[in-house]
Protein backbone atom coordinates (compact mmCIF):
# COMPACT_ATOMS: atom_id res chain seq x y z
CA UNK A 1 0.00 0.00 0.00
CA UNK A 2 1.23 3.48 -0.86
CA UNK A 3 0.76 6.10 1.83
CA UNK A 4 -0.09 9.64 0.83
CA UNK A 5 2.81 12.01 1.40
CA UNK A 6 1.12 15.40 1.66
CA UNK A 7 4.50 17.16 1.45
CA UNK A 8 4.61 16.13 -2.24
CA UNK A 9 1.24 17.78 -2.98
CA UNK A 10 0.94 21.55 -3.40
CA UNK A 11 -2.21 23.58 -3.88
CA UNK A 12 -1.69 26.08 -6.67
CA UNK A 13 -2.60 29.74 -6.59
CA UNK A 14 -5.03 30.96 -9.25
CA UNK A 15 -2.11 32.59 -11.08
CA UNK A 16 -0.08 29.34 -11.05
CA UNK A 17 -3.16 27.36 -12.08
CA UNK A 18 -3.65 29.64 -15.11
CA UNK A 19 0.03 29.30 -16.02
CA UNK A 20 -0.25 25.50 -16.06
CA UNK A 21 -3.59 25.62 -17.87
CA UNK A 22 -2.15 27.86 -20.59
CA UNK A 23 0.80 25.49 -21.08
CA UNK A 24 -1.42 22.72 -22.48
CA UNK A 25 -3.93 22.45 -25.32
CA UNK A 26 -5.93 19.30 -24.51
CA UNK A 27 -8.36 18.97 -21.62
CA UNK A 28 -11.63 17.34 -20.63
CA UNK A 29 -15.08 18.91 -20.44
CA UNK A 30 -17.55 17.42 -17.95
CA UNK A 31 -21.24 18.11 -18.57
CA UNK A 32 -24.57 16.71 -17.48
CA UNK A 33 -27.98 16.60 -19.07
CA UNK A 34 -29.61 16.55 -15.65
CA UNK A 35 -29.55 12.76 -15.43
CA UNK A 36 -26.23 11.47 -16.71
CA UNK A 37 -22.77 13.03 -16.57
CA UNK A 38 -20.57 12.87 -19.63
CA UNK A 39 -16.99 13.84 -20.34
CA UNK A 40 -15.36 14.89 -23.61
CA UNK A 41 -11.70 15.32 -24.50
CA UNK A 42 -11.13 18.51 -26.46
CA UNK A 43 -8.55 21.08 -27.37
CA UNK A 44 -8.82 24.52 -25.83
CA UNK A 45 -7.23 27.90 -25.52
CA UNK A 46 -7.19 30.33 -22.62
CA UNK A 47 -7.91 33.98 -23.34
CA UNK A 48 -8.56 36.90 -20.97
CA UNK A 49 -9.36 34.73 -17.97
CA UNK A 50 -11.69 32.33 -19.77
CA UNK A 51 -11.38 28.94 -21.46
CA UNK A 52 -12.53 28.57 -25.08
CA UNK A 53 -13.05 25.60 -27.36
CA UNK A 54 -14.75 24.89 -30.68
CA UNK A 55 -17.41 22.28 -31.24
CA UNK A 56 -19.92 21.22 -33.84
CA UNK A 57 -23.62 20.59 -33.53
CA UNK A 58 -24.05 17.54 -31.33
CA UNK A 59 -23.98 16.15 -27.82
CA UNK A 60 -21.64 18.69 -26.18
CA UNK A 61 -23.51 21.67 -27.54
CA UNK A 62 -26.91 20.13 -26.76
CA UNK A 63 -25.92 19.38 -23.16
CA UNK A 64 -24.64 22.93 -22.67
CA UNK A 65 -28.08 24.23 -23.68
CA UNK A 66 -29.76 21.90 -21.15
CA UNK A 67 -27.35 22.80 -18.32
CA UNK A 68 -24.63 25.44 -18.69
CA UNK A 69 -22.81 24.40 -15.49
CA UNK A 70 -19.64 22.57 -16.46
CA UNK A 71 -16.31 21.40 -15.14
CA UNK A 72 -13.15 21.50 -17.20
CA UNK A 73 -9.89 19.72 -16.35
CA UNK A 74 -6.43 19.79 -17.85
CA UNK A 75 -3.24 18.19 -16.59
CA UNK A 76 0.34 17.61 -17.51
CA UNK A 77 3.66 16.35 -16.25
CA UNK A 78 7.38 16.32 -16.76
CA UNK A 79 10.11 14.18 -15.19
CA UNK A 80 9.70 15.68 -11.71
CA UNK A 81 6.23 17.22 -11.43
CA UNK A 82 2.64 16.47 -12.38
CA UNK A 83 -0.23 18.92 -12.12
CA UNK A 84 -3.98 19.13 -12.53
CA UNK A 85 -6.27 22.15 -12.80
CA UNK A 86 -10.06 21.95 -12.53
CA UNK A 87 -12.24 24.89 -13.58
CA UNK A 88 -15.90 24.97 -12.53
CA UNK A 89 -18.03 27.48 -14.32
CA UNK A 90 -20.72 28.27 -16.82
CA UNK A 91 -20.48 27.70 -20.55
CA UNK A 92 -22.15 29.49 -23.43
CA UNK A 93 -21.89 29.53 -27.19
CA UNK A 94 -20.32 32.70 -28.57
CA UNK A 95 -22.66 34.51 -30.92
CA UNK A 96 -20.96 37.89 -31.29
CA UNK A 97 -19.31 38.10 -34.75
CA UNK A 98 -16.66 40.44 -33.31
CA UNK A 99 -15.75 37.95 -30.56
CA UNK A 100 -15.76 35.05 -33.04
CA UNK A 101 -13.29 37.02 -35.17
CA UNK A 102 -11.00 37.52 -32.14
CA UNK A 103 -11.24 33.83 -31.22
CA UNK A 104 -10.55 32.71 -34.80
CA UNK A 105 -7.21 34.50 -34.50
CA UNK A 106 -6.14 32.41 -31.48
CA UNK A 107 -3.94 29.32 -31.88
CA UNK A 108 -6.32 26.38 -31.60
CA UNK A 109 -5.54 23.44 -33.89
CA UNK A 110 -8.33 20.89 -34.40
CA UNK A 111 -8.46 17.95 -31.97
CA UNK A 112 -10.68 15.70 -34.06
CA UNK A 113 -11.31 15.61 -37.82
CA UNK A 114 -14.78 17.14 -37.53
CA UNK A 115 -16.35 20.43 -38.51
CA UNK A 116 -16.33 22.60 -35.39
CA UNK A 117 -17.68 26.05 -36.10
CA UNK A 118 -19.24 26.96 -32.75
CA UNK A 119 -17.00 28.67 -30.21
CA UNK A 120 -17.86 27.97 -26.56
CA UNK A 121 -16.69 30.05 -23.61
CA UNK A 122 -16.25 28.71 -20.09
CA UNK A 123 -16.44 31.51 -17.55
CA UNK A 124 -14.71 30.27 -14.39
CA UNK A 125 -16.54 30.46 -11.09
CA UNK A 126 -13.92 28.43 -9.25
CA UNK A 127 -10.46 27.16 -10.14
CA UNK A 128 -8.56 24.51 -8.20
CA UNK A 129 -5.04 23.44 -9.04
CA UNK A 130 -2.61 20.98 -7.51
CA UNK A 131 0.91 19.97 -8.34
CA UNK A 132 2.58 16.74 -7.32
CA UNK A 133 6.28 16.09 -6.89
CA UNK A 134 7.02 12.80 -8.60
CA UNK A 135 8.70 10.04 -6.58
CA UNK A 136 11.24 8.30 -8.82
CA UNK A 137 10.81 5.07 -6.82
CA UNK A 138 7.13 4.94 -7.78
CA UNK A 139 7.65 5.63 -11.49
CA UNK A 140 6.25 2.93 -13.73
CA UNK A 141 7.81 2.20 -17.10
Amino acid sequence: MISEDKSRISHLSEEASWAFLLSETVGRLAVTDGAQPDIFPLNYVGHEGKVYFRTGEGTKLHQLVVDSHVAFEADGSDDTTAWSVVVSGSARAIESPDMVEVLNGLPLPPFAPTLSYVWVEIKPIEMRGRSFTMDPELKHN
